[in-house]
């Protein structure tokens, strides 16, 4: 049996260890992260309480609206939380501003939208809640979902406005 000798080119490095992922306590304690955790919470609770309901017409879009800012918000949650915005191209290096214009353009804009077309749909369905009205009636769903998104619209306004004042005060972090 003829020996065969070691391979004259050594493996290929492994890749490197990336750092642990921890938690950035700092940021779930600031104001910022108090303001998205209640702003995730009172989206979820907008487009479940639609969702779980029948509804039609203009309300698919205010689903739509509220989704899409709370899947956008808890990216941005997620990202801040660990840490990592930094390896999001060309916007990490902007996170404040990132955040910024997240709140004040797509929170509040997309929520008011939405919280109108909800408060509206409820003001059309307030004949139901009378007393003695035998039909199913979506009113309560309507303006609960109108009342969570009014507030989700207003957490993200106050979280626009932190923003807004730490980038006034030339800081360029978030917490």
């Amino acid at each position: 049996m003829a020996r065969t000798a070691p391979p004259a080119v050594p493996p290929p490095p492994e890749p490197p260890a990336r750092g642990s992922l921890s938690l950035h306590r700092a940021y779930l304690r600031s104001p910022l992260g108090l303001l998205r955790l209640g702003q995730l919470a009172l989206g979820a609770a907008f487009w479940v309480t639609v969702a779980a309901h029948k509804y039609e017409g203009a309300a698919h879009f205010a689903l739509f609206a509220a989704v899409l800012a709370w899947l956008l918000t808890l990216a941005l949650f997620g990202l801040s939380l660990l840490g990592r915005w930094a390896l999001v191209p060309w916007l990490g290096s902007r996170w404040l501003l990132t955040n910024l214009v997240h709140d004040l353009a797509l929170g509040v804009g997309l929520y008011a939208a939405a919280t109108g077309i909800m408060g509206y749909k409820a003001g059309r369905k307030s004949y139901c809640s009378l007393p003695g009205y035998s039909q199913r009636c979506l009113y309560s769903a309507y303006l609960s979902a109108s009342v969570c998104g009014g507030i989700a619209a207003c957490l993200y306004l106050f979280s626009g406005l932190y923003c807004l004042s730490r980038r006034c005060r030339d800081q360029r972090d978030i917490i």
